[in-house]
């Protein structure tokens, strides 16, 4: 199997400014020293691969179960994110060419949840919309070697990883090897074959922003399996990473809000602001709504952070109600 793709001068175009956004993330090493940062956006990963489908666990009911804490929910939601933490915390472990791995990490997602943990399916499978199908996976006889030959193709293949891991996570979707899971197992996928080419990818909530544009995910999806070519596909993802890396912060939280005495700030209102900041920093201003986004927390909880924000005099709000936006007292590069 060799997958058929085109390569648009778009794509080209961000993969450079991403390569380009890398450089300066690294060269800060703001976030590679920041392991709250790095720990908080695993957990948004988590969250959002499992919103996707459908979970309704909260960002902080998900920190909750990873730390141990006891959270109400459906038991079948909560071993979704214990399983998920599990399949994660091996992500730097797994060769990401190996059909064996990928078995390997299929069990951890569905461990406890189906009987074909860690099993490719026996039988055909479909994705319907209502009574509608709009997608029917490839013959279950078909799948062992497809996905074979997929991996073994991503081995030998000289291209940008960047290009390659949004090419593999179209085709997992497409071939749709598992009875349950296919779509987190492609999203986790993309992350460990980006993560070969550079660590900080294995910390990058890229599935954050598929969550927040997930209609526009099924769409690229949907669009790439009709004409046979994942082109419309690899520039979704690659908007995707493109908009998750400017979402993080590359300087200190001091350096960025100069004026900031960060005395005044409690523990959590500090890390609420690191979860921010990167938005913050590079559009000078953010609502109530991105800020919700960023961090999944509740919109009365957002609201007293960003008020907090305004009455240290950090930033100033503007307009009334949903047309809110607090603005920074000073720019982000002062």
């Amino acid at each position: 199997m060799i997958p058929t793709y085109t390569i648009t001068p778009k794509s080209i175009d961000l993969v450079a400014k991403i390569a380009e956004m890398i450089g300066e993330l690294q060269g800060s090493g703001e976030y590679s020293r920041n392991l709250h940062l790095r720990k908080v956006n695993r957990l948004r990963s988590i969250q959002s691969s499992l919103a996707i489908e459908n979970n309704s666990l909260s960002l902080d009911q998900v920190s909750d179960i990873v730390n141990g804490n006891l959270v109400l929910g459906k038991p079948s939601e909560i071993r979704e994110v214990k399983n998920a933490y599990e399949a994660y915390e091996h992500l730097l472990e797994y060769n990401p060419y190996s059909t064996n791995d990928f078995l390997k990490a299929h069990g951890y997602i569905t461990a406890g949840l189906v009987d074909s943990a860690g099993m490719f399916r026996s039988k055909g499978v479909g994705v319907f919309s209502g009574d509608q199908l709009i997608h029917a996976g490839a013959k279950a006889d078909f799948v062992p070697n497809l996905i074979n030959d997929l991996l073994e193709w991503a081995s030998q293949a000289d291209i940008h990883p960047l290009i390659k891991s949004s090419i593999i996570h179209f085709e997992i979707e497409f071939i749709h090897p598992f009875m349950d899971g296919n779509g987190r197992i492609g999203r986790l996928w993309q992350t460990l074959v980006l993560s070969g080419w550079n660590e900080l990818f294995a910390w990058l909530p890229i599935e954050t922003v598929v969550y927040e544009n997930q209609q526009g995910y099924y769409d690229a999806l949907h669009e790439s399996e009709q004409s046979t070519d994942s082109g419309v596909f690899i520039e979704f993802m690659l908007n995707a990473i493109y908009q998750a890396l400017n979402e993080l912060p590359v300087r200190k939280i001091t350096d960025i809000f100069t004026d900031l005495d960060t005395d005044k700030l409690s523990k959590t209102e500090l890390e609420f602001l690191e979860q921010i900041a990167g938005y913050v920093e590079k559009n000078g201003q953010i609502t109530n709504y991105r800020a919700r986004v960023l961090t999944n927390k509740s919109g009365e909880s957002v609201k007293k952070y960003l008020m907090k924000f305004v009455e240290i005099g950090l930033f100033a709000a503007e307009g009334e109600n949903k047309g809110r936006i607090y603005k920074l007292v000073r720019s982000p590069n002062a």
